[in-house]
Parts: C-alpha cells; sequence; structure tokens
C-alpha cells in the first residue's frame, strides 16, 4: 500500500491511496524543538506512530532503522563509520538497539554547531532515556509521542462507531486506518512487548507469572493501586510489584496517576491511580472479545476514565505543555477524578460514562470549591450531548470537547 506524506500548513497528514486517514497535532511541536536543540528524541509505546511522523516531518533527512539486522550490524562494528554516512543528519528508528551510538553522537553534536541535527525514536522509554540522560544531557529534546487523539482521525473513522465501539478498539494508527481485528493484533502487540521489550528492560525469568501480573494490573484499570493485593495475588514481594510497575509505566503501558495533596510532605505515602495507555490494550488483557460486552460491563466506568484521562495526556503532550496531573481524594472519599496542574491553580475535573446528566455530577467539584482547593472553573466531562453551565463555576461538556479545557 503507497503511502504519502504531506504537510498541509501546520498540521501533518498521513495518506494511503491519496485518501488522508488521520493527521498528528505533534508535528509543529518537533519542528519547534528541531530549532531549540541539537538532536530530537522521540519516545513513545510500539506501533504510536513515531517512524511514519518523523520521516513525515523530517523528510529532507535520510532515515535508517536500527530494527534492520544489517543495518544494526553495521552500526555495532563501526559506529563511527556509521555515522559518517549523514554528514547533514539523519533520522536514527530505535536507537536503544545500539546505545553506543549515543557516546559518538556527543563528539559529533558537540563539534557541530547546528541544532536539529539528528533525529532519534525508541520505544524503550527506560533504556533509551537512561543511556541518553549520561550522554547528550543538555543537548537533547524529548518528546513523547502518544496513540492518536480523538482529533486526529477523520470523521469518516470514528463517526460510524460508538464509545464503546472507540475504547474497544483503541488509538493505535494500526488498528484503527488499517482496520486491524482488535483481538487479534493487540495479542500479537502483547507477545512483542513480552519478548522484546520487557527483555531489554530487565531480565525477567518468569514471563508467564509476569503475564499474569499486567493482566492483574487491567483489573484495577481506575483503581488506586494496593501493593499488598497486587503482591499476594500474583505471587511476587511487594518490591517486585514496585518493580514491575515502573517497568510497564517507563515502557509505555500503562500510566500512574499521583494525588495532589495540599501539604506535599504527605504525597509520597499515597498510592497512585493505574491507568493504562490504551483502552484497546486495557479491553484485550480483560479478555473481551468484542465491543458488545462492554454493554453492562462492571469495568464500563473505569475504561471511560480511562479514555479520558489519557485524551488529556496525549493533547497535553502534542501541544508541549508541561501539565501534571493529579487526582484528589480526602479522608471522607470525595475524589475528584483529574486535576489539571496549571502552574498557580488547579483545574478540577470530574468524569462520568452517562450520557444523561445528573446534578450529582457537579457535587464534589462544589466541595473542594468550598473549601478554596482550587479557585478556577470545575468541568464535568460525560457522554451526553447536551452541554450546560451550573452556576459559573462548573461547565458540563461532552467528551469530544476537551479543548475547551486546555484552552
Amino acid at each position: 500500500m503507497y503511502c504519502i506524506y504531506v504537510n498541509w500548513g501546520i498540521d501533518y497528514y498521513i495518506c494511503i491511496n491519496n485518501l488522508c486517514m488521520f493527521h498528528r497535532n505533534i508535528g509543529v511541536l518537533l519542528r519547534e524543538y528541531a530549532s531549540e536543540f541539537r538532536s530530537i528524541a522521540v519516545v513513545g509505546p510500539r506501533q504510536s506512530g513515531k517512524s511514519t511522523l518523523v520521516k513525515t516531518v523530517f523528510i529532507e533527512k535520510p532515515y535508517v532503522t536500527l530494527e534492520d539486522i544489517d543495518i544494526r550490524k553495521f552500526a555495532e562494528t563501526d559506529t563511527r563509520g556509521f555515522l559518517n554516512q549523514f554528514p547533514n543528519g539523519a533520522v536514527i528508528d530505535e536507537v536503544q538497539r545500539v546505545p553506543e551510538i549515543l557516546n559518538y553522537l556527543q563528539n559529533i553534536i558537540d563539534t557541530r554547531n547546528e541544532d536539529g541535527l539528528f533525529v532519534l525514536t525508541g520505544s524503550n522509554q527506560f533504556l533509551l532515556q537512561d543511556n541518553i540522560s549520561q550522554t547528550l544531557a543538555g543537548r537533547i529534546g524529548f518528546i513523547d509521542l502518544y496513540p492518536l487523539t480523538m482529533s486526529e482521525i477523520t470523521p469518516e473513522f470514528k463517526d460510524h462507531l460508538d464509545m464503546k465501539d472507540i475504547i474497544f478498539r483503541g488509538f493505535y494508527p494500526e488498528v484503527i486506518y488499517k482496520h486491524r481485528n482488535p483481538r487479534v493484533w493487540f495479542e500479537n502487540y502483547i507477545r512483542t512487548y513480552l519478548e522484546r521489550d520487557v527483555k531489554l528492560l530487565k531480565n525477567i525469568d518468569n514471563i508467564m507469572l509476569f503475564m499474569k501480573f499486567v493482566k492483574l494490573c487491567a483489573g484495577r484499570t481506575g483503581q488506586i493501586v494496593n501493593y499488598q493485593s497486587l503482591s499476594i495475588e500474583a505471587g511476587v514481594d511487594f518490591k517486585t510489584v514496585q518493580s514491575w510497575l515502573g517497568i510497564l509505566q517507563n515502557s509505555f503501558i500503562i500510566k500512574l496517576i499521583q494525588p495532589y495533596y495540599s501539604n506535599f510532605n504527605k504525597r509520597t505515602i499515597k498510592a497512585p491511580k493505574l491507568y493504562f495507555i490504551d483502552t484497546g490494550l486495557a479491553c484485550n488483557l480483560l479478555g473481551l472479545r468484542h465491543a458488545k460486552e462492554l454493554d453492562n460491563y462492571h469495568s464500563w466506568g473505569a475504561l471511560f476514565e480511562n479514555f479520558i484521562i489519557m485524551e488529556f495526556y496525549k493533547n497535553i503532550a502534542n501541544l508541549g505543555l508541561n501539565y501534571p496531573l493529579y487526582y484528589w481524594r480526602d479522608s471522607n472519599g470525595i475524589e475528584i477524578d483529574l486535576m489539571i496542574d496549571k502552574g498557580t491553580d488547579f483545574i478540577p475535573i470530574e468524569i462520568k460514562a452517562g450520557q444523561t446528566f445528573q446534578k450529582d455530577f457537579t457535587k464534589n467539584i462544589k466541595k473542594i470549591q468550598e473549601i478554596s482547593l482550587s479557585k478556577n472553573k470545575g468541568y464535568v466531562v460525560y457522554q451526553g450531548d447536551f452541554e450546560l453551565t451550573d452556576g459559573d463555576k462548573i461547565d458540563i461538556i461532552n467528551y469530544n470537547n476537551l479543548a475547551k479545557i486546555l484552552a
């Protein structure tokens, strides 16, 4: 299938057979970073579209991937000769496969006073950043590329799907624009992850036990992490649970959202909430085989919450905004699903899977506004099409209008 890469104004569209399938909002940020840093590292989960994006945005640069065995052997045995092929820089894909390259790049970047010379990509965040931090600190700009956002999928691909279909399929470009069977695709995705990325990250002897742990995490989507419960059910000790959660987070499988407390000294003794980078992957790990199984599914609300949380993460990353995300819960169990830290204040957000607005949707936001935890307008994000304002401090909006909050 023939691919064409088109830059239309500020957007970078990915086209197949002259039909534009989706665009990537982060393309603008990539170009900006290329003018600010000597080199750029684009990291993210496998199949999130890193290779396609960098080839699209930096079409003028030669492209090589270290997944190719012959190219990788050349880079390993004659690293200097390999890099000398690219006097004007290049896009080097899956750079963590040959970490020695980073040592040689340091000298090249320091002797060439030129920005945006090399563009590096990698799926393995933990290993890639560990090596770069030792060699290219201060010389490289990091960009996280996640799977597609809702706004990056063209209407002809999503308008005929309901929310359960969207959450079941997830947001990986391959699943969406090539109409892959999510069940089959994610099973192979997980196998590739376990056989390749996990072994690069850490030597885990019992892969089957680790897989059991990953599935246990899927069953806790949207929940506060209970380390003791995970330890008992997985049959591993407390430190292993912490280590494995770190691996899942650093390899872009899960996100751990920390709680916010006015006394930050107490935050370290509180547990984070667990979400998956992609809802399609979470659904597969939960054993769901069809989108219809989400009808009356006991974890439907948690999966919808997961979807919204990741939409915020992805859009914030695409815009280059450094907004930390937290959740909030007090000793009385009053909880706010999401709080966006904009530096001077927090934006409180409640997430509801229902399609009909209920008055109690806003009660927790009102309570934290009463105690002045946040002076910003709060938002309720739900599935309903009817948008309204509850006084002058809370807006109730449809999930398609999240950009209103970030604006």
